[in-house]
C-alpha cells in the first residue's frame, strides 16, 4: 500500500516530469522535490492541454476519473483542455486473476458451491475494477464485475491529497477561486465514492429496467443480488456489438438508423418522463444484442431531475428550437444561475447571436444541437456563470447520445427529431400532471397558510401581552432613532412647562385681589405671557417648519 508521503512523491515527480513544476513551486514552496532535469523527459507534446492529459493518465485511476467529470465542465474550462480531457480512457492493464480471486471470496467464499466455471481472462478492465465471465451452477452465464484490490485506499489517499492542493492553488491563485477549485474535488469525491459502491450501480440497473418494462428494444442486464457486494456485481452476461461498430450492426441485420432512433427516444424518455438517466453514454456501455436489443451497461454515473427541473429542461430545449432570448434566460435562472443585471442585456445580445448562429427558426432541419451547447457554455463561461453540475451532466449526455446516433447514421438529425417530441410532451398529461401537482401544492399551502393565520395573530398578541415579543433594531438606524427620541422628549417637557405656568398662573389671578400682593400679581401676568409665547412658537414648529419640510 503506498502511504500518504508516498503519493505525494509520486504525483509531484510526474506533475514536475509533464513541465507543471514551477506551479507546483509556487504553491508549495521548498516543499517539493522535483526530477532533476534531463533525468527523464516528457513526450514532445505542442500544448500545455495535451501534458496535462498525458499526466492524468500517469497519474492513475483517480486522476483519470477527475479528468473524465471535469470534461463535463465545459462551461469553466477553454475548449482546447475539455478536447483533451475528453480523449481520457478508463482502460487499464488487467491484474492477474490471482490478485482479484481474494475480492471475489470474500462474497463467495467457496467458489465452486456457486460456479461451476470462472473464466481466469477478464472480458474488460478498467481502473476501477475488471469484469469476468462466469457460469452458475444452472448453467446461467454471467458477468463478475470485480473491484480491484486496494483501489479505495488509493482513491481516499488522492481524494485527500487533491482536496489539500485544490485549497493551496485557492490560498496562493487568488484569480483561481472563479473556478472554485475546492467545490470542484468535493463534487468529485461524493461520485467516485458512489462508484466505488458496486450495489448502488446495480439499484440502478434494476430502476432503470422497470422503468422500461414495456418498452421492447431496450434492455437492461440482470441483477443477481444473492452472489453480490458492494465490491462484488454479479449480473447476467450480454453479448453484443458496440454501438459504434456501424459494420457488424449491419452484419446482424439490424438498421443503424433504427438503433440511432431507438436510443435518442430511450434518453428522452429517461429525462423527461422517469427523471432518471445514464449518464455515461459512451460506446462501450451501450451494445447491440444478437437479438437487435439495445442493451445499457455500466450505471456508476446517473442523473436524477426533479419534477420541476424536468419542466425547465424542457422550456430551455423549446427556447433553444424556437429562437426565444428570453426563456433561455428564464430556464437557466430557473436552475440557479445567477445573471448580474450588468451584464444581462450583454449576454442576452450574445444568447440572440448564438441562436443566429446555429439555432432552427423556420429551418429546424439546420438545428445544430452539439455546436449550440458549446456556444451556450462558452458564453456562460464568458461572464464567469456559476451552473449545477446536475444540468451540465445533462447537456453533456444529450451531446453523447446526438454523437452516438450521428455515428450510427451520419444524417440523423436532432432538431428533427426532438421537435416533435417536445411539442408531443408539452400537449400530453406528462407535463400538464406536473403543473397541476405544483399548481395543487402552492394552492394547498396557501390554505394551510390562511388558516394558520389567526392562530399566527393570536399567538403574537400573547406576545406582546406578555411582553416576551423582541424586535430587532438594525444598528445603523440607532442614533436616528435616538435623536428622534431626544426631540420628542425635549417637545413634552416644554408643553409640561406650559401647562404648569397656565395652571399656576390661573390659580393665581382666581385669588382674592385684594389680599393678593401686586408682586405676585405680576408674576402670574409674567407666567401667562410666557405660556402664551411657547405655545405660539410650538405651534409653529410642529406646523410650520412640518409643512416646509413635506414641500
Amino acid at each position: 500500500m503506498v502511504t500518504r508521503i508516498g503519493r505525494y512523491a509520486q504525483i509531484i515527480d510526474i506533475l514536475g516530469k509533464y513541465g507543471f513544476g514551477i506551479v507546483l513551486e509556487q504553491a508549495f514552496p521548498g516543499k517539493t522535490r522535483f526530477r532533476l532535469p534531463g533525468t527523464e523527459q516528457a513526450p514532445d507534446q505542442s500544448t500545455v492541454y495535451e501534458r496535462v492529459r498525458l499526466a492524468l493518465e500517469e497519474l492513475g485511476p483517480t486522476f483519470v476519473k477527475f479528468g473524465q467529470i471535469m470534461s463535463t465542465r465545459t462551461e469553466i474550462f477553454p475548449p482546447e483542455l475539455i478536447v483533451q480531457l475528453k480523449k481520457l480512457q478508463d482502460h487499464a492493464k488487467p491484474l492477474p486473476f490471482s490478485e482479484v480471486l481474494g475480492v471475489i471470496q470474500q462474497t463467495c467464499p467457496k467458489l465452486e458451491d456457486w460456479f461451476c466455471e470462472v473464466d481466469e481472462t477478464p472480458v474488460a478492465s478498467a481502473s476501477i475494477g475488471q469484469v469476468h465471465r462466469a457460469v452458475l451452477k444452472d448453467g446461467t452465464v454471467v458477468a463478475l464485475k470485480v473491484q480491484r484490490p486496494g483501489i479505495p485506499d488509493l482513491i481516499e489517499n488522492d481524494l485527500a491529497i487533491l482536496q489539500s492542493m485544490a485549497e493551496r492553488i485557492e490560498a496562493v491563485f487568488p484569480e483561481s477561486r472563479m473556478y472554485n477549485p475546492t467545490g470542484l474535488v468535493q463534487d468529485f469525491a461524493t461520485q467516485i465514492r458512489k462508484e466505488l459502491d458496486f450495489t448502488r450501480d446495480g439499484r440502478n440497473a434494476e430502476r432503470m429496467a422497470r422503468n422500461f418494462q414495456n418498452v421492447p428494444g431496450i434492455h437492461f442486464p440482470k441483477i443477481y443480488w444473492e452472489y453480490s457486494s458492494p465490491n462484488l456485481l454479479v449480473m447476467e452476461f450480454v453479448k453484443g456489438v458496440r454501438i459504434d461498430n456501424v459494420e457488424a450492426i449491419t452484419a446482424q441485420g439490424c438498421d443503424p438508423h433504427d438503433i440511432a432512433v431507438r436510443g435518442f427516444y430511450a434518453y428522452l424518455k429517461m429525462i423527461f418522463e422517469d427523471g432518471f438517466f445514464h449518464g455515461d453514454p459512451h460506446p462501450g456501455n451501450l451494445l447491440v444484442s444478437d437479438m437487435g436489443d439495445l442493451v445499457f451497461l455500466d450505471f456508476g454515473i446517473v442523473g436524477l431531475l426533479r419534477p420541476e427541473k424536468k419542466q425547465l429542461f424542457i422550456t430551455l430545449l423549446i427556447a433553444l428550437t424556437t429562437d426565444d432570448v428570453d426563456m433561455i434566460l428564464k430556464a437557466l435562472e430557473g436552475f440557479g444561475i445567477v445573471v448580474a443585471e450588468e451584464n444581462r442585456e450583454a449576454l442576452r445580445d450574445d444568447l440572440y447571436i448564438m441562436l443566429h448562429d446555429f439555432g432552427g427558426g423556420d429551418e429546424i432541419i439546420q438545428f445544430n444541437f452539439g455546436l449550440m451547447i458549446n456556444e451556450l457554455t462558452e458564453v456562460m463561461r464568458r461572464y464567469s456563470l456559476k451552473v449545477p453540475m446536475s444540468l451540465m451532466l445533462l447537456l453533456k449526455t444529450l451531446v453523447m447520445v446526438l454523437d452516438d446516433a450521428v455515428r450510427l447514421d451520419p444524417k440523423f438529425s436532432f432538431g428533427s427529431e426532438i421537435t416533435p417530441y417536445l411539442r408531443k410532451l408539452s400537449d400530453s398529461s406528462i407535463l400538464s400532471a406536473g403543473y397541476a401537482k405544483r399548481a395543487s401544492n402552492s394552492l394547498l399551502e396557501a390554505v394551510d397558510a390562511a388558516f394558520d393565520l389567526p392562530r399566527n395573530i393570536n399567538l403574537m398578541l400573547k406576545h406582546v401581552s406578555t411582553g416576551t415579543i423582541r424586535l430587532g433594531i438594525v444598528e445603523s438606524d440607532l442614533k436616528k432613532f435616538e435623536m428622534a427620541l431626544d426631540r420628542a422628549s425635549d417637545k413634552i417637557i416644554v408643553g409640561l412647562i406650559v401647562a404648569a405656568l397656565v395652571v399656576g398662573s390661573s390659580l393665581v389671578l382666581q385669588a382674592s385681589p385684594v389680599s393678593m400682593p401686586k408682586e405676585v400679581m405680576w408674576v402670574a401676568v409674567l407666567g401667562y405671557t410666557a405660556a402664551v409665547l411657547c405655545g405660539f412658537y410650538a405651534i409653529y414648529h410642529v406646523v410650520f417648519l412640518k409643512m416646509r419640510l413635506e414641500r
